[in-house]
């Protein structure tokens, strides 16, 4: 029994891997041809591929092919059926894309896509290749591509860091993940530059700046060294996989898994692709945390979605994102990373002077102190020198002028009040009257005003109850000390004022998500109608968020509109949109990856009986983003309106 306990395979794993086999045989299956750098052959290697499958009976046809005017490999472009481009224009010019409807209606075998971290002209219906790629495998049609491994997202900064160039587009490093082979073409660095000076990559003249600028023969080593090493990775997977489901002996060690917490900084693009790499090195499972702390509120707009596009960065990277709120970003960090059984923490170092660190605390010193066994690693700015500090409010807002009146108001009632009780009080006593003057101005009005009020009671008290009187002169050095006692105490207790009241803010914030969604499934239990429905969700998407809604739901085979918001209606385009939404079962339109110039975002109504319908938002302004904190929100409310419109439609049956 023993032996068989230790040969039999793991029923978790190998579950997994059958409902993978099972996925994949509704999907086309994904052939990446994988180079280091442009002029390697991939799209050579492609066709000679395609032609093979061709001899095998196989319908091959070419979505799109880029040549670059070689001869060679447009030889090979003889013998495959070529499905025409679409012609695309964007302010006057004329841009020829792959035509994606095409290819589905001809349903080929097999096609050919070049290029797959290519940006779609603007108009199209993603945003990018990969997506159109990602189509064609849900449609069955099996997909060859090529791919330069600079383009994948995790490595964007290293290969910056090598070539000095940032390479713009980029693909998620999921889709190399999900590939169901990966051919590494490689060609040596000589016989690559050998064949830049004959021209058969560049013209002449761009290739003589190619090799001075790009291709110098360093550059080619450590990007050949990358792809190498991304192609082994992935053969260790398949390796990994293969042992696990047939239970084959190995040294299996216990998992790990990485957190990465990000922030508004620049700096958290890199955290995020280092823990990417990080996590494909030990092939394990990784978070993206932010913490949202009491100052949240207080950051710049463009800080708020520096954030968000940072979350976006580690969702597309594979990651598991969330946005959580707490006190502190050390504590609340190692609680998640305690709660989700976390042994990597990467985070920033901080850029702050260290007398800030001394006098306010650090993030990392913290963490490092408290995480116990979870490591943690720490991240420094490769452009200490010249990043920006986060844009935020300042902690103390600007006092109005009533303020210091009102200080100086208190001082001279105090001082009128000290001066009848002198004879019956001793000094020590009417000083404590100025402190809690000092205490209840920096409560009222904030720390200058109670600067100012210190001050003034100090002089205040100098001058009528100190000897000599009516003077100004100090006979006894410790009323200094009074002095300063009496500006800390107003400096501390205004900071802490400050902050009480940003706490303040954000338990509001949270209380009112709260509330918004109690009382929205409050009125949609009571609602007797789709109608009702659809005017009580109006309502509160109106309250909270000050935006536009419509409503489309699937009836008698087609999407019907409910406008909520007077005045909203759907032209032919953003219909398309929304029945690309619901077909597809995906949050579709404004701030996302597909079909991103529509003017609205459509979220599926989901049921346990399937998608009824699509929740149509119009955000308040025209160009932004829509923040975690606000999708989440819409797709709880997308959830209740599902919920509610299912059980009114039960309750007619």
């Amino acid at each position: 029994m023993a032996q068989n306990s230790v040969t039999r395979p793991d029923p978790d794993l190998l579950l997994a891997h059958v409902l993978n086999e099972e996925r994949q045989k509704k999907r086309g299956r994904l052939k990446i041809f994988l180079g280091y750098v442009a002029g390697v052959g991939k799209t050579y290697e492609m066709l000679n591929a395609a032609h093979l499958r061709k001899k095998e009976g196989l319908n091959v046809r070419i979505g799109y092919i880029e040549t670059h005017g070689r001869a060679e490999t447009e030889a090979l472009l003889i013998g495959l059926s070529i499905i025409p481009r679409k012609i695309v224009e964007y302010r006057g010019v004329r841009l020829e894309e792959m035509d994606l409807d095409a290819i589905i209606a001809a349903r080929p075998g097999l096609v050919l896509v070049d290029e797959l971290a290519h940006t779609n002209a603007p108009g199209s219906r993603h945003l990018k290749r990969y997506q159109d790629v990602e189509e064609l495998l849900d449609a069955g049609i099996d997909v060859y591509t090529t791919l330069n491994v600079q383009h994948l997202e995790s490595l964007n900064d290293v290969i910056a860091q090598i070539t000095n160039i940032v390479v713009r587009e980029t693909i998620p490093d999921g889709v190399i993940d999900e590939a169901t082979e990966i051919e590494l073409v490689d060609l040596a660095p000589p016989e690559l530059l050998q064949r830049l000076r004959e021209g058969k990559v560049y013209v002449p003249e761009m290739a003589a700046r190619a090799i001075e600028q790009f291709f110098n023969e360093g550059n080619l080593n450590a990007l050949r060294e990358i792809a190498l090493r991304r192609a082994a990775e992935r053969v260790d997977d398949q390796m990994l996989s293969y042992m696990q489901t047939r239970s084959i002996p190995g040294p299996w060690h216990a998992g790990e898994r990485i957190l990465v917490c990000v922030g508004p900084s620049p700096l958290s693009e890199r955290l995020v692709r280092t823990a990417r790499r990080q996590a494909d090195r030990i092939n394990a499972n990784w978070d993206a945390i932010y913490v949202e702390t009491p100052s949240h509120h207080r950051l710049s707009k463009n800080a708020k979605e520096q954030v968000w596009r940072n979350l976006q960065l580690a969702e597309k990277l594979g990651a598991t994102t969330a946005t959580i709120f707490g006190i502190s970003v050390a504590d609340t960090a190692i609680e998640y990373a305690k709660k989700h059984n976390i042994t990597r923490i990467i985070i920033g170092k901080t850029l702050r002077a260290r007398w800030q660190e001394f006098v306010f605390g650090s993030v990392v010193d913290t963490l490092i102190h408290n995480s116990g066994t979870i490591d943690v690693y720490v991240i420094s700015s490769q452009d200490k020198g010249t990043e920006k500090p986060v844009e935020m409010e300042p902690l103390l807002p600007a006092t109005p002028p009533k303020g210091y009146a009102g200080c100086i108001g208190l001082i001279i009632f105090t001082t009128i009040v000290g001066w009848l009780l002198k004879p019956y009080i001793s000094q020590t006593n009417l000083l404590m009257f100025y402190l809690l003057v000092v205490v209840l101005t920096a409560y009222l009005w904030g720390l200058r005003p109670a600067i100012v009020s210190a001050i003034l009671g100090v002089l205040a008290f100098d001058f009528f109850f100190v000897s000599p009187y009516l003077s100004f002169r100090i006979s006894d050095t410790e009323y200094i000390i009074t002095f300063i006692g009496l500006i800390v105490v107003a400096g501390v207790i205004s900071l802490l004022v400050a902050r009480a009241r940003e706490h303040a803010f954000a338990a509001q914030v949270r209380e009112k998500e709260t509330s918004t969604l109690f009382a929205l499934s409050q009125d949609l239990t009571i609602a007797p109608d789709t109608s009702t429905v659809i005017n009580t969700v109006t309502k509160h998407i109106g309250e909270i968020f000050n935006w536009e809604c419509l409503f489309l739901i699937y009836e008698n085979g087609s999407l019907v509109q409910h406008p909520g918001s007077p005045g909203l209606v759907l032209d032919a385009d953003e219909i398309a949109v929304a029945t690309w939404a619901f077909s597809r079962d995906t949050i579709t339109g404004y701030d996302t990856d597909t079909l991103h110039s529509s003017r609205l975002r459509y979220i599926p109504l989901h049921t346990n009986r399937g998608t009824i319908g699509i929740l149509g938002v119009k955000p308040d302004e025209a160009d932004g983003v829509i923040s975690p904190e606000q999708s989440r929100l819409l797709t709880a409310f997308a959830n209740q309106v599902a919920l509610a419109i299912e059980r009114v439609k039960v309750s007619r049956v």
